[in-house]
């Protein structure tokens, strides 16, 4: 049996899949869940071979559940965004279903699965997207201690490279997350972080000087008197950026 998960806040479509399903009774369905909460709950509860994941949802979104996720099932997206904005899950072998979807548009996404099963690149792909809706990414969600937090990215005063994590600072907190530098510099307002070393993305604003550091070097200083290297490209980024 294809364990199952259905994560979905419209109940209606929750429902319509599992009558899709009804047609394949080598998917068996153990959990259906309204948001990303009982998703992540269920997912770790009942280990799914597949789950049917809306993208957006209220409190945490489709894509921010599977970053909490140290191993994502298969994956078949549900979402009512335009066929156009979902042109990268093409390139990257995972399925989607846009709302409404006919009964064979849902036929050809489950013959997808069963071909490529969760070998999707699902990692490619959380490594890649810019949050649907959003130009830039206005929070970040992490576990801590098995706890989820959502922390606002105007509370974060910078990010520091941890081999394949980030520390993430906040004014009295640090977190670690999975992620890269590359991928917070790429879904952050540039305006708002600079990448001012390989190793540092800072908040511009939490800069209160820059200062010069033995030869041709600067570092700057936050306003919590935390010091940063700053690199020979990263201080021509911070010109760009504060117009200097």
């Amino acid at each position: 049996m294809i364990k199952t998960i259905i994560i979905d806040d419209e109940p209606l479509a929750g429902q319509l899949v599992e009558e899709y399903l009804e047609d394949y009774p080598n998917f068996e369905v153990v959990k259906v869940c309204l948001d990303g909460f009982q998703g992540l709950k269920a997912i770790q509860e009942f280990g799914p071979d597949l789950i049917f994941l809306d993208v957006q949802m209220p409190k945490i979104s489709g894509f921010e559940m599977l970053e909490l996720l140290d191993k994502p099932p298969g994956v078949i997206f549900t979402t009512a965004f335009d066929a156009y904005a979902m042109k990268a899950f093409d390139a990257h072998a995972i399925d989607y279903l846009l709302k409404p979807y006919s009964k064979d548009r849902f036929a050809q996404a489950i013959g997808k699965f069963l071909q490529h099963g969760a070998g999707s690149e699902i990692d490619n792909l959380l490594s890649s997207h810019h949050p649907m809706g959003e130009e830039f990414a206005s929070r970040i969600v992490l576990k801590e201690k098995g706890e989820i937090k959502v922390v606002p990215v105007q509370e974060v005063k910078y990010f520091e490279a941890n081999d394949d994590y980030v520390n993430i600072y906040l004014s009295n907190q640090k977190f670690l997350k999975n992620k890269t530098l590359k991928f917070f510099e790429s879904v952050l307002d540039p305006k708002l972080f600079v990448r001012v070393h390989r190793s540092y993305l800072v908040k511009v604003s939490e800069i209160s000087r820059i200062e010069p550091y033995e030869k041709d070097g600067h570092i700057v200083r936050l306003r919590g008197d935390e010091v940063i290297p700053v690199s020979r490209s990263g201080m021509n980024k911070l010109k760009s950026v504060l117009g200097v």
